[in-house]
Protein backbone atom coordinates (compact mmCIF):
# COMPACT_ATOMS: atom_id res chain seq x y z
CA UNK A 1 0.00 0.00 0.00
CA UNK A 2 1.08 3.56 -0.68
CA UNK A 3 2.35 5.61 2.22
CA UNK A 4 0.18 8.50 3.39
CA UNK A 5 2.24 11.10 1.49
CA UNK A 6 1.61 9.33 -1.82
CA UNK A 7 -2.08 8.93 -1.06
CA UNK A 8 -2.15 12.69 -0.43
CA UNK A 9 -0.59 13.30 -3.83
CA UNK A 10 -3.23 11.08 -5.44
CA UNK A 11 -6.03 13.01 -3.71
CA UNK A 12 -4.59 16.40 -4.72
CA UNK A 13 -4.23 15.24 -8.34
CA UNK A 14 -7.82 14.00 -8.29
CA UNK A 15 -8.99 17.41 -7.14
CA UNK A 16 -6.86 19.17 -9.77
CA UNK A 17 -8.27 16.93 -12.49
CA UNK A 18 -11.78 17.95 -11.50
CA UNK A 19 -10.81 21.62 -11.16
CA UNK A 20 -8.99 21.77 -14.51
CA UNK A 21 -11.25 19.31 -16.31
CA UNK A 22 -11.21 21.30 -19.57
CA UNK A 23 -7.70 19.98 -20.34
CA UNK A 24 -8.86 16.43 -19.75
CA UNK A 25 -12.01 16.83 -21.83
CA UNK A 26 -9.94 18.00 -24.79
CA UNK A 27 -7.96 14.77 -24.53
CA UNK A 28 -11.15 12.75 -24.03
CA UNK A 29 -12.80 14.24 -27.11
CA UNK A 30 -9.74 13.29 -29.18
CA UNK A 31 -10.00 9.70 -27.93
CA UNK A 32 -13.74 9.74 -28.59
CA UNK A 33 -13.28 10.88 -32.19
CA UNK A 34 -10.63 8.20 -32.70
CA UNK A 35 -12.77 5.38 -31.35
CA UNK A 36 -15.84 6.49 -33.32
CA UNK A 37 -13.75 6.55 -36.49
CA UNK A 38 -12.51 3.04 -35.70
CA UNK A 39 -16.10 1.94 -34.98
CA UNK A 40 -17.41 2.96 -38.38
CA UNK A 41 -14.30 1.66 -40.13
CA UNK A 42 -14.78 -1.78 -38.61
CA UNK A 43 -18.53 -1.61 -39.29
CA UNK A 44 -17.73 -1.20 -42.99
CA UNK A 45 -15.21 -4.04 -42.85
CA UNK A 46 -17.79 -6.35 -41.27
CA UNK A 47 -20.48 -5.47 -43.83
CA UNK A 48 -21.77 -8.78 -45.20
CA UNK A 49 -19.58 -10.80 -42.83
CA UNK A 50 -20.48 -12.54 -39.58
CA UNK A 51 -16.94 -13.18 -38.29
CA UNK A 52 -13.34 -12.13 -38.90
CA UNK A 53 -10.28 -13.74 -37.28
CA UNK A 54 -12.52 -15.26 -34.61
CA UNK A 55 -14.29 -11.99 -33.79
CA UNK A 56 -17.98 -11.47 -34.40
CA UNK A 57 -19.21 -7.91 -34.98
CA UNK A 58 -20.73 -7.79 -31.48
CA UNK A 59 -17.40 -8.87 -30.01
CA UNK A 60 -15.54 -6.28 -32.06
CA UNK A 61 -17.85 -3.53 -30.78
CA UNK A 62 -17.10 -4.57 -27.21
CA UNK A 63 -13.38 -4.70 -28.03
CA UNK A 64 -13.45 -1.13 -29.36
CA UNK A 65 -15.23 0.20 -26.28
CA UNK A 66 -12.72 -1.56 -24.00
CA UNK A 67 -9.95 0.07 -26.05
CA UNK A 68 -11.54 3.46 -25.41
CA UNK A 69 -11.83 2.74 -21.68
CA UNK A 70 -8.21 1.61 -21.29
CA UNK A 71 -6.96 4.64 -23.22
CA UNK A 72 -9.08 7.03 -21.15
CA UNK A 73 -7.54 5.76 -17.90
CA UNK A 74 -4.28 7.54 -18.73
CA UNK A 75 -5.13 10.56 -20.85
CA UNK A 76 -2.69 12.38 -23.13
CA UNK A 77 -2.75 15.37 -20.76
CA UNK A 78 -1.91 13.19 -17.77
CA UNK A 79 0.93 11.34 -19.44
CA UNK A 80 2.68 14.50 -20.65
CA UNK A 81 2.95 15.76 -17.06
CA UNK A 82 6.22 13.93 -16.46
CA UNK A 83 7.89 15.24 -19.61
CA UNK A 84 6.74 18.78 -18.79
CA UNK A 85 8.42 18.57 -15.39
CA UNK A 86 11.69 17.52 -17.01
CA UNK A 87 11.68 20.04 -19.84
CA UNK A 88 10.71 23.10 -17.78
CA UNK A 89 13.17 22.22 -15.02
CA UNK A 90 10.57 21.88 -12.28
CA UNK A 91 11.81 18.33 -11.74
CA UNK A 92 14.66 19.98 -9.79
CA UNK A 93 12.18 20.78 -7.03
CA UNK A 94 11.17 17.12 -6.86
CA UNK A 95 14.78 16.21 -6.20
CA UNK A 96 14.64 18.32 -3.04
CA UNK A 97 11.50 16.63 -1.69
CA UNK A 98 11.58 13.51 0.51
CA UNK A 99 9.63 11.63 -2.15
CA UNK A 100 10.40 8.86 -4.58
CA UNK A 101 9.90 10.51 -8.00
CA UNK A 102 8.58 7.34 -9.65
CA UNK A 103 6.09 6.56 -6.87
CA UNK A 104 4.93 10.18 -6.77
CA UNK A 105 4.21 10.15 -10.52
CA UNK A 106 2.34 6.86 -10.15
CA UNK A 107 0.28 8.38 -7.33
CA UNK A 108 -0.58 11.32 -9.60
CA UNK A 109 -1.57 8.93 -12.40
CA UNK A 110 -3.77 6.87 -10.09
CA UNK A 111 -5.42 10.01 -8.72
CA UNK A 112 -6.28 11.41 -12.14
CA UNK A 113 -7.26 7.99 -13.46
CA UNK A 114 -10.00 7.63 -10.85
CA UNK A 115 -11.74 10.69 -12.30
CA UNK A 116 -10.82 9.96 -15.90
CA UNK A 117 -11.80 6.30 -15.59
CA UNK A 118 -15.21 7.15 -14.13
CA UNK A 119 -15.91 9.60 -16.95
CA UNK A 120 -14.70 7.05 -19.49
CA UNK A 121 -16.94 4.40 -17.93
CA UNK A 122 -19.92 6.73 -18.22
CA UNK A 123 -19.21 7.21 -21.93
CA UNK A 124 -18.84 3.45 -22.42
CA UNK A 125 -22.20 2.91 -20.70
CA UNK A 126 -23.80 5.45 -23.04
CA UNK A 127 -22.22 3.66 -26.02
CA UNK A 128 -23.54 0.30 -24.83
CA UNK A 129 -27.05 1.77 -24.63
CA UNK A 130 -26.86 3.52 -28.02
CA UNK A 131 -25.14 0.73 -29.93
CA UNK A 132 -27.23 -2.35 -29.23
CA UNK A 133 -25.56 -5.73 -29.31
CA UNK A 134 -22.44 -4.95 -27.27
CA UNK A 135 -21.57 -8.07 -25.32
CA UNK A 136 -21.56 -8.00 -21.53
CA UNK A 137 -20.05 -10.95 -19.59
CA UNK A 138 -22.65 -13.06 -17.82
CA UNK A 139 -20.02 -14.62 -15.55
CA UNK A 140 -19.14 -12.75 -12.35
CA UNK A 141 -15.69 -14.39 -12.22
CA UNK A 142 -14.92 -13.07 -15.71
CA UNK A 143 -15.90 -9.56 -14.63
CA UNK A 144 -13.60 -9.79 -11.57
CA UNK A 145 -10.67 -11.01 -13.68
CA UNK A 146 -11.31 -8.24 -16.20
CA UNK A 147 -11.37 -5.60 -13.45
CA UNK A 148 -8.07 -6.87 -12.05
CA UNK A 149 -6.52 -6.95 -15.51
CA UNK A 150 -7.75 -3.40 -16.17
CA UNK A 151 -6.07 -2.08 -13.01
CA UNK A 152 -2.82 -3.84 -13.89
CA UNK A 153 -3.01 -2.44 -17.43
CA UNK A 154 -3.20 1.05 -15.95
CA UNK A 155 0.03 0.56 -13.98
CA UNK A 156 1.62 -1.12 -16.99
CA UNK A 157 0.78 1.79 -19.27
CA UNK A 158 2.09 4.22 -16.65
CA UNK A 159 5.38 2.30 -16.52
CA UNK A 160 5.77 2.52 -20.29
CA UNK A 161 4.83 6.21 -20.36
CA UNK A 162 7.25 6.89 -17.49
CA UNK A 163 10.18 5.25 -19.29
CA UNK A 164 9.50 7.14 -22.54
CA UNK A 165 9.04 10.41 -20.63
CA UNK A 166 12.46 10.04 -19.00
CA UNK A 167 13.98 10.21 -22.47
CA UNK A 168 13.18 13.93 -22.31
CA UNK A 169 16.30 14.29 -20.18
CA UNK A 170 18.21 13.92 -23.46
CA UNK A 171 15.93 15.99 -25.72
CA UNK A 172 14.51 19.50 -25.92
CA UNK A 173 11.01 18.44 -27.01
CA UNK A 174 8.55 15.82 -25.82
CA UNK A 175 6.34 15.79 -28.91
CA UNK A 176 8.34 13.29 -30.96
CA UNK A 177 8.80 10.98 -28.00
CA UNK A 178 5.11 11.12 -27.07
CA UNK A 179 3.93 10.41 -30.60
CA UNK A 180 6.44 7.58 -31.02
CA UNK A 181 5.30 6.06 -27.74
CA UNK A 182 1.64 6.35 -28.76
CA UNK A 183 2.27 4.78 -32.18
CA UNK A 184 4.21 1.82 -30.78
CA UNK A 185 1.76 1.28 -27.93
CA UNK A 186 -1.36 1.50 -30.11
CA UNK A 187 0.05 -1.02 -32.57
CA UNK A 188 1.43 -3.65 -30.22
CA UNK A 189 -1.25 -3.30 -27.52
CA UNK A 190 -3.98 -4.18 -30.00
CA UNK A 191 -5.62 -0.76 -29.74
CA UNK A 192 -5.61 -0.31 -33.52
CA UNK A 193 -6.35 -3.91 -34.44
CA UNK A 194 -6.65 -7.09 -32.31
CA UNK A 195 -3.45 -9.10 -32.30
CA UNK A 196 -5.23 -12.12 -33.83
CA UNK A 197 -5.42 -10.15 -37.10
CA UNK A 198 -1.61 -9.84 -37.22
CA UNK A 199 0.52 -12.05 -39.49
CA UNK A 200 2.21 -14.84 -37.57
CA UNK A 201 5.62 -13.16 -37.37
CA UNK A 202 4.17 -9.88 -36.06
CA UNK A 203 1.88 -11.70 -33.64
CA UNK A 204 4.90 -13.60 -32.28
CA UNK A 205 6.76 -10.32 -31.79
CA UNK A 206 3.79 -8.71 -30.03
CA UNK A 207 3.46 -11.72 -27.71
CA UNK A 208 6.95 -11.18 -26.25
CA UNK A 209 6.47 -7.44 -25.72
CA UNK A 210 4.70 -5.86 -22.72
CA UNK A 211 2.22 -3.78 -24.74
CA UNK A 212 -0.43 -6.51 -25.16
CA UNK A 213 -1.15 -6.19 -21.44
CA UNK A 214 -2.63 -2.72 -21.96
CA UNK A 215 -5.55 -3.56 -24.26
CA UNK A 216 -5.48 -7.04 -25.76
CA UNK A 217 -5.26 -9.09 -22.56
CA UNK A 218 -8.03 -7.19 -20.67
CA UNK A 219 -10.25 -7.28 -23.77
CA UNK A 220 -9.63 -10.99 -24.35
CA UNK A 221 -10.55 -11.75 -20.74
CA UNK A 222 -13.70 -9.61 -21.03
CA UNK A 223 -14.77 -11.41 -24.21
CA UNK A 224 -14.10 -14.84 -22.73
CA UNK A 225 -11.38 -15.65 -25.26
CA UNK A 226 -9.03 -16.19 -22.34
CA UNK A 227 -10.53 -18.12 -19.45
CA UNK A 228 -9.66 -20.01 -16.29
CA UNK A 229 -6.02 -20.93 -15.75
CA UNK A 230 -4.94 -19.18 -18.95
CA UNK A 231 -6.56 -15.93 -17.76
CA UNK A 232 -4.68 -16.15 -14.45
CA UNK A 233 -1.45 -16.80 -16.37
CA UNK A 234 -2.07 -13.67 -18.45
CA UNK A 235 -2.60 -11.64 -15.27
CA UNK A 236 0.74 -12.96 -14.00
CA UNK A 237 2.33 -11.96 -17.32
CA UNK A 238 0.97 -8.43 -16.88
CA UNK A 239 2.37 -8.29 -13.36
CA UNK A 240 5.72 -9.60 -14.57
CA UNK A 241 6.02 -6.76 -17.08
CA UNK A 242 4.95 -4.20 -14.47
CA UNK A 243 7.80 -5.42 -12.24
CA UNK A 244 10.37 -5.44 -15.07
CA UNK A 245 9.42 -2.01 -16.39
CA UNK A 246 9.33 -0.54 -12.89
CA UNK A 247 12.94 -1.66 -12.36
CA UNK A 248 13.94 -0.31 -15.79
CA UNK A 249 12.34 3.05 -14.94
CA UNK A 250 14.12 3.12 -11.60
CA UNK A 251 17.50 2.46 -13.23
CA UNK A 252 16.90 5.11 -15.91
CA UNK A 253 15.94 7.73 -13.31
CA UNK A 254 18.98 7.04 -11.12
CA UNK A 255 21.28 7.28 -14.14
CA UNK A 256 19.61 10.38 -15.59
CA UNK A 257 19.78 12.53 -12.47
CA UNK A 258 23.50 11.81 -12.15
CA UNK A 259 24.47 12.31 -15.78
CA UNK A 260 22.22 14.95 -17.32
CA UNK A 261 21.91 18.71 -16.87
CA UNK A 262 18.19 19.47 -16.63
CA UNK A 263 16.83 21.58 -19.49
CA UNK A 264 15.61 24.92 -18.23
CA UNK A 265 16.75 24.33 -14.68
Amino acid sequence: MFQKKYRSIAMITMQNTMAYRFNYFISLISSLIFILAMFYLWKSIYAGRTELAGFTWDQMKAYLFITFLTNSLVSWYSETGISRKILDGSVAMDLLKPLNFQKARLAETLGSSIVEGLIGAIFVTIFVILFAGVLVPDNAFTIVLFAISLVISLVLKFSIVYIFSLLCFWTTSAVGIAWSRAAITNLFSGALIPLTFFPDWLKALASILPFQGIVYIPASIYLGKIQGVEAVQMLCLQLFWVFVLWIVGKIMWNWAVRQVTIHGG
